[in-house]
């Protein structure tokens, strides 16, 4: 007999890739479905409500009409709508799984749960799972694209229309984030990070510590202060020979039991209030492998368990 789980899981899909050049990550929320996510999580006696997803105008029909943000006017647009539905469904004690698309999904997400936070006087707390810290601007940023910015204009640094979207800023603090699986940082975004003293467990740290530790750690100071936390697990810290389909894959990410290790932690907590898994690429993938193995990670996160 399968257990009943209270939460309502309420599936949103951001088919986004104007964050990024590579084209294909906008397939990602569908190849994700495709890979039985819904199924899963059902088997764990979660009752879901896939809200579909929002509606992304297609790079063709844009201009850029700045190259140190390229496309910022339609993801603005189209993050306030993501921020606007996760807000209801956490009004309604509902869990929010959003769908990526790239990494500039958590812009939205995370100005949707701050500002839910906000207003119930809630701290919230991110673990920000990537390759990548995220911590670029339109000053630092090689590329000006925007999915690598979202966590610095989330703390609040960056351009005035990023920062201060949704009406707040900033929707974190510093101390109150942790990234894990870091391994590839521009130069100038190192600065924006010892600027903030964030938090950040590299693949070296990883190595030398363990995933278990390094999670534990990590969750235990979360209980003591933060009252929601939000995963965002771009798929692209687990490493390209398990998870090939990404938007930027670097190699010497996590192993297979080392990302699952770190979600069925997480699921032992019973403390994660929503998630997002970003940066799934079912064109540079080998027959959905990558967004198979992302939604059984999913389904670890939310209580699957090998016995």
């Amino acid at each position: 007999m399968k257990k009943e789980n209270s939460k309502t899981v309420n599936i949103i899909g951001f088919p986004m890739d104007l964050g990024a050049d590579r084209r294909g990550v906008d397939m990602g929320p569908s190849a994700l479905r495709i890979a039985g996510l819904k199924e899963k999580l059902e088997k764990l006696g979660y009752k879901i409500i896939d809200s579909g997803d929002i509606f992304i105008q297609i790079m063709e029909k844009q201009k850029i009409s700045n190259p140190k943000l390229k496309y910022l006017g339609e993801i603005l647009k189209t993050s306030r709508i993501l921020a606007g539905k996760v807000e209801k469904v956490l009004e309604r004690g509902d869990f929010p799984l959003c769908l990526g698309g790239d990494h500039s999904i958590a812009i939205g997400t995370i100005a949707g749960i701050a500002s839910y936070c906000k207003r119930h006087r809630q701290n919230l707390g991110v673990i920000w799972v990537d390759a990548h810290s995220d911590m670029n601007t339109d000053e630092t940023s090689p590329s000006g694209n925007i999915h690598g910015m979202p966590l610095a204009a989330s703390l609040g640094i960056g351009h005035e229309k990023l920062v201060n979207f949704y009406g707040f800023a900033p929707k974190i603090k510093p101390e109150n984030c942790a990234l894990i699986g870091i391994r590839s940082v521009d130069e100038l975004e190192r600065e924006n990070i010892r600027k903030l003293n964030l938090p950040v467990y590299t693949m070296t740290d990883i190595d030398k510590l363990g995933i278990h530790r390094i999670i534990v750690k990590v969750l235990k100071q979360f209980r003591e202060k933060v009252d929601h936390i939000h995963v965002s697990f771009d798929l692209d810290s687990v490493d390209p020979s398990i998870a090939p389909g990404v938007g930027t894959p670097v190699p010497g990410g996590l192993s297979y039991r080392e990302a699952h290790l770190l979600m069925e932690s997480i699921a032992e907590c019973g403390c994660m209030s929503s998630l997002e898994i970003t940066e799934v690429n079912p064109i540079l993938d080998d027959k959905n492998k990558s967004a198979l193995f992302a939604t059984d990670l999913i389904a670890s996160s939310m209580g699957q368990r090998i016995l």
